[in-house]
């Protein structure tokens, strides 16, 4: 992309339309459509790539379900930043131990203000990728953005960047003893007026409560990253395991117990192992993943970056999460240190491509 589609009306007004998209049907659920898309567009390109079918060249990852509307920059940032304003500004029934502005499942319906707040921040999120990917970051610029306009929201919306940190910034027991925030500050039995706010919060909230002990992540995304790592290498996509994640989040949305949120383990793990082939990623055949590099390097591959996108979320949720007051997404953290991470190991020439990651 270049700088002048910052200004491009069309494309700013597309992304208005995808933030307040977001904020009307929920952060999450813009999300698992962006999934569905991505699924589809993946495989779309497979069927185009390994057959003489004449389709048309139509890219439905990038343009649709990662690029302006439906992408986390633009949807599911500009959900996430209208639930942490609508939280400040209406009580919101929100059935958790957890501040309610960091409820990214639900929809806001169809408030004006709100739709406002989401497209503002669907606009920006759309400016943040477009210049991360115009200047060749060597990260995901898409991550990037859902990160800082996390960042941003809760700057402009008056939360703290990290929360109330206790002495100890990593640590996740008091969430296991169900210690409540704020206990200790009291006067004389009676609970500081100051954090009224928080009563019934616990002290600590882990971004997912059965998902953030370290050798669990560190396990499961080795587990996930086989698995992105195999389906990487009999396709030759690097996101069609990022797709599969992102659809299963549609049974947290539903309601379904301990599902857990893999697309930052899948994510990195397919695409190291395309960036070990080194081939451009529109003529990647599935015979040319084959030849390029064993099946055997392949699963390692993805077992390890699999590891590091779990263990990379774990650090950023008890850093950015666990202590706040709203969203800021530990998936997208991660993929921004792993993709770098990738984007780094082409550089140096460890990689011989980046596969879909920007360098300069």
């Amino acid at each position: 992309m270049a700088i002048a589609e910052l200004w491009a009306l069309e494309m700013v007004l597309a992304a208005f339309a995808g933030g307040a998209f977001g904020a009307a049907i929920g952060a999450l659920p813009s999300f698992t459509l962006a999934g569905l898309v991505v699924v589809i567009g993946e495989l779309y390109g497979l069927v185009r790539r390994t057959t003489d079918v004449g389709f048309a060249a139509v890219d439905l990852t990038g343009a649709v379900g990662l690029g302006v509307v439906f992408g986390p920059h633009v949807a599911f940032g500009g959900g996430a930043a209208a639930v942490a304003y609508a939280a400040k500004h209406e009580p919101l029934d929100f059935d958790s131990e957890y501040h309610p502005a960091k409820d990214v499942t639900r929809g806001l319906g169809s408030a004006p203000d709100v739709l406002f707040v989401g497209g503002v921040f669907g606009i920006f999120g759309y400016w943040v990728a477009t210049l991360a990917g115009t200047l060749g970051l060597p990260t995901d610029p898409v991550a990037l953005a859902v990160v800082v306009s996390a960042l941003a929201h809760r700057l402009v919306f008056g939360y703290s960047l990290i929360g109330t940190v206790p002495d100890r910034l990593m640590d996740m027991s008091p969430f296991e003893r169900g210690e409540p925030r704020h206990s200790a500050q009291t006067d004389g039995g009676h609970v500081d007026s100051e954090h009224t706010s928080d009563t019934g919060r616990f002290a600590v909230e882990p971004w997912l409560p059965y998902q953030y002990r370290w050798a669990d992540v560190v396990g499961l995304g080795a587990v996930v990253g086989i698995f992105a790592a195999y389906i990487a290498y009999l396709t030759g996509s690097a996101f069609l395991a990022f797709g599969l994640s992102v659809v299963a989040l549609v049974y947290i949305n539903a309601g379904t117990p301990k599902i857990p949120v893999t697309h930052h383990m899948s994510l990195p793990a397919s695409t190291a192992v395309l960036a070990a082939v080194g081939s451009p990623l529109g003529s990647l055949t599935p015979t040319a993943v084959a030849n390029a590099l064993p099946l055997s390097e392949a699963l390692l591959l993805g077992a390890v970056f699999g590891a590091l996108g779990g263990f990379f979320g774990e650090v950023t949720q008890r850093i950015f999460y666990a202590h706040a007051d709203t969203h800021l997404d530990p998936p997208a953290a991660s993929i921004v240190v792993t993709s770098f991470v990738i984007g780094v190991l082409a550089l140096v020439g460890v990689f011989p491509g980046s596969a879909w990651v920007p360098l300069p």
